[in-house]
């Protein structure tokens, strides 16, 4: 019987330590949970809410509905042939050691995204990704629930959609489904990707020359932690903000005004810019909001320095897109999911 708890404080369930309180908290840990939930009158005459790790979500009010917290846990390989192997991780497994589980048997692929925040299902909603990588690069399947009969239905990469931290379950199917698997096609032999970035500094500064993945993950997690702050001492949702693609007319027009601008070309002809760098010089660093701050080592993510709340976060936020768009043109959009 899955237990369900009424008036829950949400603040343990999201990376921001926003406190907020939901009606109705339901931790499930099968799929048979979640089956056995959906058939409830409960279950049936409540707003829902899908909970995994909370780290790309801002409360800015309570929850009036019924929150569901995914704790559906097991990692498993598949199948495997001379050059790969087909790894499966439930929805409820911490990414990041879902990422050391892959590193420890040699499975490659996975570790440029060591230390990300959340669940391994909200990986695919996301398309996550950082220092080169995205998960759409390494996507074999998953299985989602649907959300009112509890049927189960097998999305592969091209039913996705995905994008820059896009997929079709932001959009289309959002609410739609409960992801409870993900399946990923990891190599035996690896192909490093450290060219992102300080990588390469980094492992030099490690004193190592010949790198295997365990010394790129831990390149990858010294950077991180050098720049960015650990949600469980600050609360914060990582990236707050998407990097801003522009065509390559606009790029050449900032490039004029702006020498050190931040910018990658793309395959499609246009520019991704740093939105952490448009941020910075907009002088924002620092910048705060009764609590809510910009990062100051990290200008891409905004902080709760105590007890800010939601709406505070909101706030500044709304004032570092205002502040980027009258400096340089551009229109940051928000990665953070805002309820």
């Amino acid at each position: 019987m899955v237990e369900t708890r009424q008036n829950v404080n949400l603040k343990g369930f999201n990376t921001f330590g926003i406190e907020v309180y939901c009606d109705l908290l339901a931790e499930i840990n099968s799929i048979e949970d979640f089956r056995e939930l959906t058939g409830s009158e409960l279950y049936k005459n409540s707003k829902k809410l899908i909970l995994g790790g909370g780290s790309n979500i801002l409360f800015t009010e309570n929850f009036k509905g019924l929150v569901i917290k995914n704790n559906i846990k097991g990692i498993f390989k598949i199948s495997e042939d001379e050059r790969s192997v087909i790894v499966k991780a439930m929805a409820g497994e911490v990414w990041h050691d879902f990422v050391m589980w892959c590193i420890q048997f040699d499975y490659a692929g996975l570790e440029n995204l060591s230390l990300i925040p959340g669940c391994v299902g909200a990986s695919p909603m996301q398309n996550i990704g950082a220092y080169g990588v995205e998960i759409k690069e390494l996507f074999e399947e998953l299985e989602a629930l649907d959300m009112e009969t509890g049927e189960a239905r097998i999305f592969k990469k091209q039913d996705c959609a995905f994008g820059y931290r896009e997929s079709v379950f932001k959009h289309q199917y959002k609410s739609r489904y409960i992801i409870v698997s993900v399946s990923f096609r990891l190599q035996k032999s690896p192909k490093l990707n450290t060219t992102y970035g300080a990588i390469n500094a980094e492992l030099e500064n490690m004193g190592v020359k010949n790198p295997s993945i365990k010394d790129v993950s831990q390149a990858v997690i010294r950077i991180r932690q050098s720049k960015l702050p650990d949600p469980r001492v600050t609360g914060n949702a990582g990236s707050f903000f998407k990097n801003p693609e522009v065509t390559a007319s606009k790029f050449s027009e900032l490039k004029d005004r702006f020498d050190a601008l931040v910018a990658y070309p793309l395959e499609n002809g246009r520019y991704k810019l740093a939105a952490g760098w448009l941020i910075e010089q907009c002088g924002l660093k620092g910048y705060e909001i009764n609590g809510a701050a910009v990062h100051t080592k990290q200008a891409l993510v905004l902080i709760n320095k105590g007890n800010a709340k939601g709406e505070d976060v909101l706030a500044l936020s709304t004032y570092v897109i205002k502040s980027v768009s009258e400096k340089f043109g551009v229109i940051l959009e928000r990665e953070v999911n805002i309820l």
